[in-house]
């Protein structure tokens, strides 16, 4: 490895943000996996988690995510139940995107704590059994008569959001991985 690859490798690990997250459920085309992993590569998000009630994804492809896969990690689960205790474990805050009369708005988020927002999948959407493990359920406001957005659109907006607030509120100037995750990676991407 370069030293100047080494250095965007360590500038890149520097900026992961332990305290955010996406889950998808139940989502059916593994390319809008992979563009929300891309995009989440962007923003600092290191982890995702999938529920999969049927098979596990085996591959996630390289076409619509480039080479994510292998700087993200995945955590996959074939229940909601056994996906929302390990969520537990690290975030106070699981949002998930439903349309419904108590559904905040994307912008009253506080992404500064520790956050993980779930979406599901193109024809249903989030199941009620993950609405119900939930804190609550959040919106993008839209002013137009379909009032949703392709996945990968709606996951990037929202990260977006998260991005812009943890900027501001100075989360990408210091690490938030704890030691043992970092030094897992560090191992991982070729660091040591």
């Amino acid at each position: 490895m370069t030293e100047e690859r080494r250095n965007k490798v360590q500038t890149v690990l520097n900026k992961r943000q332990s305290n955010l997250t996406i889950v998808f459920e139940d989502v059916q085309d593994p390319r809008n996996i992979t563009a929300v992993m891309r995009t989440a590569d962007a923003v600092g998000v290191q982890d995702v988690y999938i529920i999969n009630s049927g098979k596990p994804i085996r591959k996630l492809g390289y076409k619509s995510g480039g080479s994510t896969s292998k700087w993200i990690t995945v955590h996959q689960f074939a229940t909601v139940e056994e996906c929302f205790t390990e969520l537990r474990k690290r975030f106070s805050v699981i949002l998930t995107t439903h349309l419904s009369s108590d559904a905040i708005d994307l912008y009253s988020i506080d992404f500064t704590q520790n956050v993980a927002l779930v979406f599901g999948n193109e024809g249903d959407g989030v199941s009620d059994k993950a609405r119900a493990l939930a804190d609550g359920n959040f919106i993008i406001p839209q002013v137009g008569m379909v009032q949703s957005l392709n996945i990968s659109v709606a996951c990037a907006v929202s990260i977006y959001e998260a991005y812009r607030q943890k900027k501001l509120a100075g989360h990408y100037e210091q690490s938030s991985m704890p030691a043992k995750q970092m030094k897992a990676l560090s191992n991982e991407w070729g660091l040591e």
